[in-house]
């Protein structure tokens, strides 16, 4: 994947990285601290594994991957299972707070070195009103993330009153423990 912009040298010139994830969030986030990588699924790295190929690699190969959850008044939040559950999330949220927490792992590849850790962080909302529900709701991404609400959403990021922590590890990939993990995997 190619850096946003080009005139910047990747931080990564002797080793490689591979983003074990589909979420935009985790790959802006990685563009972002001024990494190349590319993406590839659990499915590939299995296959990869049993062909042999990993112990190919020229260089050290760094796989990350990531999973962030929600925890509303002790209850562990993943993705809304459907309409009724993702109204119940955002509603639940208005006026309220809820804690993001995500982990990352990363492998290194050709030694076999695993380094994890987690970072959280707090969200405060102010009153989400009805029709920002509805049109989540509507849009569809509400399904597509952990407790059901995208920070950087544009019907969101007004709504949100204070963030105990970094944008970053809401969004799903935690920068300062990320660049930790990759300088201990290496």
């Amino acid at each position: 994947m190619a850096m946003e912009d080009s005139n910047v040298a990747p931080k990564n010139k002797s080793f490689e990285i591979i983003l074990g994830s589909s979420s935009a969030a985790r790959r802006e986030i990685l563009a972002e601290m001024g990494y190349e990588f590319s993406i590839m699924a659990d499915a590939l790295m299995i296959k990869l594994e049993a062909t042999g190929k990993l112990k190919e690699m020229s260089r050290p190969t760094l796989l990350i991957t990531a999973d962030t959850v929600v925890v509303y008044q002790g209850t562990i939040r993943e993705k809304p299972s459907n309409e009724r559950e993702a109204r119940q999330f955002i509603t639940d949220y208005s006026g309220s707070s809820a804690r993001v927490v995500g982990s990352v792992l990363v492998t290194n590849l050709v030694t076999g070195c695993r380094k994890g850790g987690w970072d959280s962080a707090e969200v405060y909302f102010l009153d989400i009103p009805e029709e920002v529900v509805d049109s989540l709701i509507e849009e569809g991404i509400t399904f597509n993330v952990a407790g059901g609400l995208m920070l950087e959403h544009p019907l969101i990021f007004p709504l949100v009153d204070t963030v105990i922590g970094t944008a970053d590890c809401v969004m799903g990939l935690s920068k300062t423990l990320t660049e930790n993990l990759i300088r201990d995997a290496l």
